[in-house]
């Protein structure tokens, strides 16, 4: 099938033309048609299968009848990530040469009054990352009164990255029947539950089994101790023919650690992540693409959807949590029928993670060893997922055996601080009765100093009955009063 046989107009099939292709993938045979019927479609396709022409292409041709209002798009693409978005409105400059569609791109990290301006003149098109889009609407600078077709695209991406309840609020700002586009790499109960939500009647489309690895990559895996993951990683940079690469680490933070480590070594590499700035994703994503930079470290913000030709190697330094994941960032190799290879660095306590990825993709991870540097073997238990338990020898598993050390340490701390505190009660009990032994032992010594004569408290000496009697002498004359205060007469 070619592309004049799906019913696009002219002005596209030329730009298509034009930009070197000629016969449509397997989602853009389904999704085209339907797209222009005007039907809903809900696609489960793989990143690097196409559909971003296979949505961008129809829309072109619905919509170049008709023009935007100020404020008023006539359709909203949401997109999860700033270079998707960017990637989304390249298709449109691509596609959409020989149309007169206005586009606006509302990402983070780029200037308010630029965006203003946009949405001021006009945009047929919206493309926009959810955050942003809703900033615009709570300022007053977009109404979706006019928004008569939606795409949410890489939908199961937004809901990792936590963005669903905000695509909620902006489908319920949308007040006019509209034709939806869902798209997801993965369709696990969430997203078809929320697709069920959204759609009405949609065309169900799926390209390929999901979670699946092109047979152009070849994996390898090693397993090393944490502290040698680096070395490895230098040992394969030196024994490889690395042409570029793309190395995932899971935390941000970890991603400027190991492109400084890769810079102190000789090696040219740029980071990229999510904190950065627009322009400084943008600038290193050029640069990498130009070839000025040989390594980029990265975090998942560039595993889904980027379109880098040419990558010759993926490396995963962390291996990831979701076994999804990993399909994605392979996928970033071994593209447009080249071969690629994607090398995964794992720990001893990554066992449960590797199981899960094996699961998903159907196959075992090939092995290799790294010379100079000391294997080590994946933990048995976590690998088979088990949270606890004994091996087969009856022993407890290493990392079992840890935490009920830790257990019993944690025990004894607490007997020990017991029966310290039992002690401190025992010396203030002490206390307390020795304070008593000495104010009895006061008692008595008084009692008894009082029977010998020897001492009179003061309370007893200044009592009315011991005064001495001095009979009828005036005061101030008698024995007691020292001479010079004696009264005289006269």
């Amino acid at each position: 099938m070619s592309f004049p046989e799906l019913g696009l107009s002219e002005g596209v099939l030329r730009a298509v033309a034009e930009a070197g292709y000629e016969h449509p993938t397997p989602i853009q045979k389904q999704a085209i048609p339907q797209i222009l019927m005007g039907r809903d479609v809900l696609g489960c396709a793989q990143t690097g299968t196409g559909k971003t022409a296979g949505f961008t292409l129809p829309m072109i041709d619905i919509l170049s009848q008709g023009r935007a209002k100020a404020r008023m798009p006539r359709s909203l693409i949401l997109e999860p990530t700033r270079e998707l978005a960017a990637q989304v409105a390249d298709a449109f400059e691509v596609y959409g040469k020989y149309s007169k569609l206005t586009t606006a791109l509302l990402i983070g990290g780029v200037s308010f009054t630029e965006q203003f301006q946009k949405l001021d003149r006009g945009a047929d098109v919206l493309i926009a990352t959810p955050g942003r889009l809703l900033d615009h609407c709570e300022r007053g600078k977009v109404l979706m009164n006019d928004v008569g077709f939606l795409v949410i695209d890489e939908a199961d991406r937004m809901l990792d990255m936590g963005f669903i309840p905000d695509v909620e609020r902006i489908v319920g700002m949308i007040t006019r029947k509209h034709q939806t586009l869902f798209f997801s790499a993965t369709m696990p109960p969430e997203i078809r539950r929320l697709a069920d939500r959204f759609l009405k009647e949609p065309k169900e489309i799926s390209v390929s089994p999901p979670a699946t690895v092109a047979e152009t990559v070849e994996q390898a895996m090693a397993v090393v101790p944490p502290r040698d993951k680096r070395a490895a990683l230098r040992a394969f940079l030196r024994t490889q023919v690395v042409k570029n690469a793309l190395l995932f680490c899971n935390r941000k933070r970890d991603v400027g650690v190991l492109q400084r480590s890769l810079e102190r070594h000789g090696y040219n590499a740029g980071a990229l992540h999510g904190d950065l700035e627009q322009w400084q994703r943008t600038e290193t994503l050029d640069k990498f693409k130009a070839g000025d930079i040989r390594l980029l470290v990265c975090s998942d913000v560039a595993a889904r959807g980027l379109d880098i030709p040419a990558v010759s190697h993926v490396f995963n330094f962390d291996v990831p949590t979701h076994a999804e994941d990993y399909v994605h960032r392979i996928g970033r190799t071994g593209r447009a029928g080249l071969k690629g290879h994607a090398v995964t660095l794992a720990t001893p306590e990554d066992g449960k993670y590797i199981a899960s990825i094996e699961r998903l993709i159907g196959t075992r991870i090939p092995r290799v060893d790294i010379a100079d540097i000391a294997g080590a073997e994946l933990d048995e238990e976590t690998r088979k997922g088990r949270a606890g338990g004994r091996r087969r020898s009856g022993k407890p598993a290493p990392r079992e055996g840890r935490k009920e050390e830790s257990r019993k340490q944690d025990g004894r701390k607490e007997e020990d601080r017991k029966e310290e505190g039992r002690k401190e009660e025992g010396r203030k009990e002490e206390g307390r009765r020795q304070d008593g032994r000495k104010q009895d032992v006061r008692k008595n010594d008084g009692r008894q100093k009082d029977a010998g004569g020897k001492r009179e408290s003061r309370r007893r000496r200044d009592r009315i009955e011991d005064a001495p009697d001095h009979g009828n002498t005036p005061f101030g004359k008698t024995d007691q009063v020292p001479a010079f205060l004696k009264r005289t007469s006269g």
